[in-house]
């Protein structure tokens, strides 16, 4: 029968008046479908979100048959009401007939589940409270029951996760038959861990390691805590099985974290069992490291600091490509990894750190960095080849940043130069500068010399960058260094100059009207802002990746294998 339109209508915006008038003059249009979605009245009103009222006077008016009709998804309006998280319709529709709790869709979904994919906590608890387990179907049973699992894990809500799997640990133990175990699963969500969290600032890194933190970064942490412990409690419950079965859970989640850089999971995972350190792919027969290697994983790589003497076992391991730890790393990273690195010459050092800062100095002895695959590929041949276009673009970016770099260096030292020669307020007869005796010219000359000495040498910088020869090492180090210096020293430059200038303005008017030094030295800060504003990050860059701590070392004093 199909709906009315007055009846979708009044559906839609919870006009009880006029749906009772429509009822009541064909009460059989409570079953009425509105195409294509064939959902009824009762569908409709839950699917709003709100008008509870209304729903509860529709429900009681019309029959239990009513209740349970199904749209064309075979979903009743309690799938409905669990899966846009109203609760309060889901309440009303389980009092009404409890039966729904147990209607499954076409595909064999209970409302539960709905629920669970919801991630609406208190309509969780109100479906896990009331769906009882010794009904078929039974939702805590078999593949319906992991399915739950892993809904409520990528739904993020791991304390109702750790619940469940107390009340029915076999789930834990289980794999869906077309998806992950509740282990790989988790595996797979990086934002869940302590070393995925998207901490940009300093202030917010500091406050998450302090004892009373904001409520944000607090709620973080309490989610990161409660994954952490999940995959504990996961591990735990599979140490019941034998080897066989527990291996073909716990290899996929060890592969999966390593490739996604998950090294709490990897951590549990060993500790629980040791062997799983030797877990390799099936098809390429990769280990985890190779899998962080190859990935860029740096976070699941420096584990090997905090292995024993073990760790030399993994240098010299082939996958079935002939591959070692060298050539993986020496092929080119994942576009998503390249670009947390700003600027495409950043991004070539980033490469050859891996390779020649911390991967060749695993890898022992020589003859095992120069060994080749079974392509007869040695791992700088790699490096080159699939290299190429990247360091073009490093080359032409730098040569880039060089020119106009250069430009303003260049110009600044042609201005402070005249300046010097044309000292404000002229000379006497003698040839020695009137304004000789003041504080102020004693403070240009200063700035002018060291804005003159500090643009000298950055332009001399940027052109020797313009005429560096490019090589593949010279992006690791000689390139950056040159980058560094010769942006630190234009920063100076423009500092020093917008000094020497603000100087000569009092010499000449400050003297007799000193309100003139406010508004030059405001606008003298323009410059020096802009600068800081537009350049300064990317010195940050250059000498956070050229000179600081770096990405690779022990991160944790918890030994590991």
């Amino acid at each position: 029968m199909q709906m009315p339109l007055e009846l979708y209508k009044a559906s839609l915006r919870g006009n009880w008046d006029a749906t009772r008038l429509i009822l009541e003059q064909n009460h059989e249009l409570s079953k009425a479908r509105v195409a294509p979605t064939l959902n009824t009245a009762v569908h409709i009103a839950v699917g709003t979100g709100k008008a509870i009222p209304y729903l509860e006077n529709l429900i009681n008016t019309i029959s239990k048959d009513a209740l349970v009709l199904k749209n064309n998804h075979g979903q009743t309006a309690l799938h409905v009401a669990a899966r846009i998280g109203n609760l309060a319709a889901a309440r009303i529709l389980v009092h009404k007939l409890p039966a729904l709790l147990h209607e499954p869709d076409t595909w064999g979904v209970l409302p539960i589940l709905n629920a669970a994919l919801s991630a609406h906590r208190p309509t969780i608890d109100f479906f896990i409270t009331h769906t009882r387990d010794n009904l078929d179907p039974n939702p805590y049973d078999g593949d319906t029951g992991v399915l739950l699992l892993n809904t409520l894990i990528n739904s993020e809500l791991f304390d109702i996760a750790l619940d469940l799997i107390a009340r029915y640990p076999d789930l834990a133990r289980r794999k869906h038959v077309f998806g992950h175990s509740a282990l790989t699963t988790i595996s797979l969500m990086h934002g869940a861990f302590a070393s995925g969290a998207r901490l940009h600032h300093l202030w917010e890194r500091l406050i998450y390691y302090m004892p009373h933190e904001a409520k944000r970064i607090d709620d973080q942490k309490v989610k990161h805590q409660q994954a952490l412990k999940l995959v504990t409690c996961l591990c735990n419950h599979l140490e019941c099985l034998s080897q066989i079965e527990a291996s073909s859970i716990y290899i996929d989640a060890m592969l999966k974290a390593a490739e996604l850089g998950i090294p709490e999971v990897i951590e549990a995972i060993v500790e629980t069992f040791p062997v799983a350190i030797y877990s390799s792919e099936a098809h390429t027969k990769r280990l985890f490291l190779h899998m962080a290697a190859e990935n860029r994983c740096e976070k699941v790589f420096n584990l090997i600091y905090q292995m024993s003497d073990h760790k030399q076992q993994f240098a010299a391991v082939k996958d079935h490509s002939g591959n070692t730890l060298l050539h993986l790393v020496a092929s080119l990273a994942p576009p998503h990894k390249l670009n947390l690195v700003s600027g495409a010459a950043l991004q070539m050092q980033r490469e050859l750190q891996w390779l020649s800062r911390e991967v060749e100095k695993y890898v022992q002895p020589q003859y095992d960095r120069e060994r080749p695959n079974n392509d007869e590929k040695t791992p700088k041949m790699i490096f080159t080849e699939e290299h190429s276009n990247l360091k073009a673009e490093g080359e032409r970016w730098m040569k880039d940043t060089a020119n106009s770099c250069s430009i303003a260096a260049a110009l600044i030292a042609t201005v402070v130069f005249a300046a010097a020669i044309t000292v404000p307020g002229g000379n006497a007869e003698s040839g020695y500068p009137l304004f000789a005796r003041s504080s102020a010219f004693i403070i240009f000359a200063i700035s002018d010399a060291l804005s003159l000495f500090t643009s000298s040498t950055s332009l001399l910088m940027f052109l020797a960058i313009l005429t560096s020869r490019y090589a593949e090492e010279d992006f690791l180090y000689a390139l950056p260094k040159r980058l560094c210096v010769g942006l630190f020293t234009l920063f100076i430059s423009i500092l020093s100059m917008m000094a020497a200038f603000s100087a000569t303005i009092y010499l000449v008017f400050g003297r007799k009207s000193a309100w003139v030094l406010v508004p030059v030295a405001v606008f003298a800060c323009l410059p020096v802002t802009s600068f800081v504003l537009l350049q300064f990050p990317l010195l940050v860059d250059v000498i956070s990746s050229t000179y600081g701590r770096g990405i690779f070392g022990k991160q944790s004093d918890r030994p590991f294998h």
